[in-house]
């Protein structure tokens, strides 16, 4: 009989809203922090990838990118979790904040 190791699981994906799970806008308004490989981590969106330097590009396959590219849109979870909160009230879908869809469906009092 043939060892047939043990399964592994590991997480790979975050969803970042300001949006609270189970709004029907959150799917649109999403930020995601996607594993690469090597404890390294981008921050995605859309097919778009955000940089150290705080800019989208567009592109998220590591060959369709140099080493300095690469270096400059990877990072440890930490950073890209920061990151993406930060970014995450910023997002715009059709001329509309992820901050101002959350105004309108979860007004102040």
């Amino acid at each position: 009989m043939t060892d047939i190791p043990e399964a592994t699981c590991q997480a790979v994906r975050y969803e970042v809203s300001i949006l609270p799970e189970g709004d029907i806008n959150r799917h649109v308004f999403n930020i995601d922090v996607e594993y690469r490989g090597d404890g390294k981590w981008a921050v995605t969106r859309n097919g778009w990838c955000l940089g150290a330097d705080g800019t989208w590009a567009h592109g998220v396959k590591p060959y369709d990118r140099g080493d300095d590219w690469l270096a400059a849109h990877r990072f440890d979870l930490d950073t890209a979790l920061r990151l993406a909160r930060e970014h995450a009230p910023h997002v715009v879908v059709n001329g509309i904040t992820a901050l101002d869809a959350y105004r309108r469906t979860h007004p102040t009092t």
